[in-house]
């Protein structure tokens, strides 16, 4: 049978804490696979906001979303083309303290542009946006892929930030292959 891939258990802890109707952030769109995850688990009362760098990930995350909406299902969807550390302005301050979850996939858009990757300055920033705007029970996922150039590098100092959440506020869990140094791994922080 097998563990769970990170994606999936990602989604899983996301499904446990995000109700209909809620507010939710996909904080790097790529593909578009967390983007439709959160959108059907929103539904059409729902808002969903998802961020990327790239229009080619913004269209992708379009495309997929098309099925949801012919069958009338598609909540409000808003598409950000800019960096992930401006999440807390793109989505106003009446969404501070109301977000359900926040999903971060790092690295590259598979089947983009390789060099272009999510970096550490940006993704921290991004994080600490994210912690603002979660409401307590709200949870953020972290994917982290060290096996590309850049990507242990960024992971370190993920995990390095996760540690460091006061206890009190915020409980962090790790889902990893230990066996593997390269092998994409899983963060997760609840608001208390």
């Amino acid at each position: 049978m097998g563990f769970l891939s990170i994606l999936s258990m990602a989604h899983q802890w996301i499904a446990e804490r995000v109700q209909p109707g809620d507010i939710v952030i996909d904080a790097t769109a790529g593909g578009g696979v967390d983007t439709l995850k959160l959108a059907e688990l929103v539904g059409a009362r729902g808002t969903v906001h998802a961020f990327d760098i790239q229009q080619d990930a913004l269209d992708r995350t379009l495309e997929r979303l098309r099925p949801l909406e012919e069958r009338g299902k598609l909540p409000q969807v808003r598409l950000h083309l800019r960096n992930h550390a401006l999440m807390a302005e793109a989505v106003g301050p009446s969404a501070e303290g109301n977000v359900a979850a926040v999903m971060f996939n790092l690295g590259y858009l598979p089947g983009g542009d390789e060099s272009v990757i999510t970096v550490p300055t940006t993704t921290i920033a991004a994080l600490d946006a994210a912690l603002a705007l979660l409401r307590r029970g709200g949870i953020v996922t972290v994917a982290l892929y060290p096996g590309h150039p850049g990507g242990a590098e960024e992971a370190a100092i993920v995990a390095d930030w996760a540690a460091k959440l006061p206890g009190a506020m915020y409980a962090a869990v790790l889902y990893r292959q230990p066996q593997r140094d390269t092998a994409p791994y899983l963060i997760a922080v609840e608001k208390r």
